[in-house]
């Protein structure tokens, strides 16, 4: 892609893009580090981080100021049915595909101030440095908003992206609810974002996704860039153990259907089946919970929550059955029933070799120090990825803390991946 601006070169690192045949054009790094604390103080919680939860009040405020920025960045800005934002900067050839550049506005409820929202607003800052290039570009681009990507209030996660890319239907994701009962749809309308577009994929040259990587891997490595290659498989999976509630006093061991007993040997059969598919395998156990929930009353149901990770499908898959299979047996044993439900179910993803290639030749042109890495988090370009050719790029975050309030990440990392985001847009022939 070419881009034609004026003939007055780039000087200093927050200036932008200046010329056509500057080798290294940049974006303006103070501007985006500017946004991204201005979009913090949107839900900003006592310890330093923001919760903007999907489509509450305070994910409003961020989208409409989001809106504000493209619009005043002369976007065409338009809305689907499931509130996916879409900005977009016209390119020369105004009827070609245009290239995807962005990521999500929600936050967890205690969340950070870079998950996400540092990939839509890198995108609006290649956006904004080429306006001040009076650069224009072959292919049109645009700053996406995608909705409810952490799935926190309602789940599954990356609710946005899988309808438009054809994953889940329109229909499923208006009926979600949250604790409350309050539907997608409903909520959708009340903020003003049940948007009239059709939700639903259309050519794209490209898309790519600018992310802190969440993991210390980078920073243990001392590089600057992550070239995402793919993103790991996922199963969430909900587990319900059925006993029988009874006196916590009266009533002797062995006459218990207790699903407290299966589970107790289940959590370590789990855990010793992940262990045996090191180093790359991850579980984690995110909710626990028993009813009645009395101290002397014997639980009649255990629930808990499993995410199982792994970037090659058949260990995954094995991971699974293996779960189902240890389940069945501990649950026998105690004399208690059980079921599964699938709550969320990704395969292993692998991104564009072309799209890799571009983001490879970016950030060598700018000298940083990278690495080709697997996610290991769930990103929307997970769904993106079938639909059009996807890849991402992964800055460091310190301590590889995320989705805490403790979330952070150095300006000049920031800007870094915004460097290469641009590079990366410019490059794709």
């Amino acid at each position: 892609m070419t881009a034609r601006g004026t003939d007055d070169p780039a000087k200093g690192r927050d200036q932008p893009l200046a010329t056509v045949g500057n080798p290294l054009p940049r974006v303006n790094g103070t501007r985006l580090w500017q946004s991204l604390m201005t979009m913090a103080q949107i839900g900003a919680t006592p310890g330093g981080g923001s919760n903007r939860l999907a489509l509450t009040d305070a994910d409003r405020t961020g989208r409409d100021l989001f809106v504000k920025w493209c619009q005043e960045a002369g976007c065409k800005v338009r809305i689907d049915a499931i509130g996916n934002i879409f900005a977009r900067r016209h390119g020369r050839l105004a009827s070609s595909p245009p290239i995807l550049m962005g990521s999500h506005l929600d936050t967890q409820a205690t969340g950070g101030w870079f998950d996400g929202v540092y990939g839509v607003l890198a995108a609006l800052e290649v956006i904004r440095s080429l306006n001040d290039a009076d650069a224009q570009t072959d292919y049109p681009l645009e700053a996406v908003v995608w909705t409810n990507e952490e799935g926190a209030r309602f789940p599954p996660a990356m609710m946005g992206s899988a309808v438009w890319a054809g994953v889940q239907s329109i229909e499923f994701a208006h009926s979600r609810t949250d604790k409350d009962g309050i539907r997608v749809d409903d909520e959708l309308r009340r903020i003003g974002y049940l948007g009239e577009f059709s939700c639903k994929a259309y050519p794209a040259r490209a898309a790519f996704e600018v992310h802190i990587e969440q993991g210390p891997v980078l920073e243990l490595a001392g590089k600057q860039i992550g070239v995402v290659t793919g993103i790991q498989g996922v199963r969430w999976l909900e587990i319900n153990i059925n006993g029988e509630s009874c006196h916590a006093g009266t009533t002797p061991m062995d006459a218990r259907r207790d699903p407290i007993r299966a589970l107790a040997k289940l959590i370590p059969d789990f855990f010793e089946a992940v262990d045996q598919c090191k180093p790359l395998a991850r579980l984690t156990i995110g909710r626990l919970t028993t009813s009645p929930g009395a101290f002397n009353t014997v639980p009649s149901t255990a629930t808990l929550t499993v995410d199982v990770r792994h970037p090659d499908m058949t260990v995954l898959d094995h991971l699974v059955r293996t779960f189902e299979d240890r389940l069945e047996v501990n649950c026998k044993l105690h004399g208690v029933g059980f079921s599964i439900h699938t709550e969320l179910k990704c395969s292993p993803v692998g991104f564009s070799v072309e799209c890799i290639a571009a983001i490879d030749r970016a950030a060598t042109r700018y000298g940083y120090a990278k690495m080709h890495m697997i996610s290991g988090a769930a990103h929307d370009s997970m769904h993106l990825a079938g639909v059009v050719p996807t890849a991402m790029i992964f800055v460091p975050c310190e301590g590889g803390i995320s989705h805490n309030a403790a979330e952070r990440a150095r300006p000049e990392d920031l800007e870094a991946g915004c460097n290469v985001l641009l590079g990366t847009a410019l490059s794709l022939p």
